[in-house]
């Protein structure tokens, strides 16, 4: 079984340490707090109006976070070229 790196936000981060228990690894968190939920249960859950709109919200954000991550690689790779 692999390991997968994934960011949080710090909020994100310490609600997921509030519901660990001491015995448990964060991979066993996820695991038990996600254990019966299925995606497909929420399909259909918003009219298509509110979906397209959430659709766009994400599309537009992850240009941005794609746009931001671009800028910082290049000023790291800035900072090496001196």
């Amino acid at each position: 079984m692999g390991t997968k790196t994934i960011s949080l936000a710090d909020d994100a981060y310490e609600r997921l340490k509030a519901e660990k228990r001491e015995d448990e690894s964060f991979s066993d968190v996820v695991r038990r707090l996600t254990e019966g939920v299925e995606l497909a249960e929420y399909y259909g859950v918003l009219d298509g109006e509110t979906g397209e709109e959430l659709a766009d919200v994400v599309e537009s954000r992850r240009t941005e976070r794609s746009a931001e991550h671009d800028d910082r690689v290049r000023d790291v790779a800035e900072q090496f070229d001196g």
